[in-house]
């Protein structure tokens, strides 16, 4: 797919992003998947992260179907640069996004996921630990553990299809379009 040129300098720009997928309502994760940093531009960051939500491999043995899709809405969280934190709680949840290092494994929580359920710094950490890095608890609180911290800018929440003439249905905006 060839990318069309933007005119908004900012979707030039390299950006990191991630696209989530949330059942509208019941606000169930049905897919997240991003890049921290990229070299390309904004717009085909997002575009080619778009295209892999749907095969989020947390999903394997439950994958979002063509009848769901309806039901979905997508939102677009584009990052800051990575910050290197000054300590391992050097964060604020609601606005700031987590990379931990640990063990040679990383993993990430974008800030929606504190507004969302509340958690501490320090349940952010093992939760982060225990359900995405597949670490102990405690894991956090050792020696060699490395915090980057990251804000977002949050588009969205929007339907991910939007319902055009007959039987056509828009995924991701005007011109991709399939039929159900």
């Amino acid at each position: 797919m060839v990318m069309p040129v933007p005119d908004d300098p900012v979707l030039s720009m390299a950006a990191g992003c991630f696209v989530t997928l949330h059942d509208r309502s019941s606000r169930r994760l049905r897919g997240c998947i991003g890049r921290l940093e990229s070299r390309d531009p904004l717009l085909k960051s997002i575009n080619e992260t778009a295209c892999s939500v749907l095969q989020d491999p947390r999903f394997r043995s439950h994958p979002v179907t063509v009848e769901e899709m309806v039901r979905l809405d997508l939102e677009i969280s584009v990052l800051s640069p990575l910050r290197e934190a000054a300590n391992v709680l050097d964060f604020d949840p609601p606005t700031e996004g987590i990379y931990l290092m640990c063990d040679g494994r990383v993993g990430t929580f974008l800030p929606q996921v504190a507004r969302e359920t509340g958690w501490s710094r320090e349940q952010l950490l093992t939760r982060l630990c225990t359900e995405k890095m597949g670490l102990s608890a405690t894991a956090w609180q050792e020696g060699g553990v490395k915090l980057l911290k990251y804000s977002v800018v949050v588009i969205g929440p929007e339907p991910l299809v939007k319902e055009t003439v007959g039987s056509e249905v828009g995924v991701f905006g005007k011109g991709n379009v399939f039929r159900v």
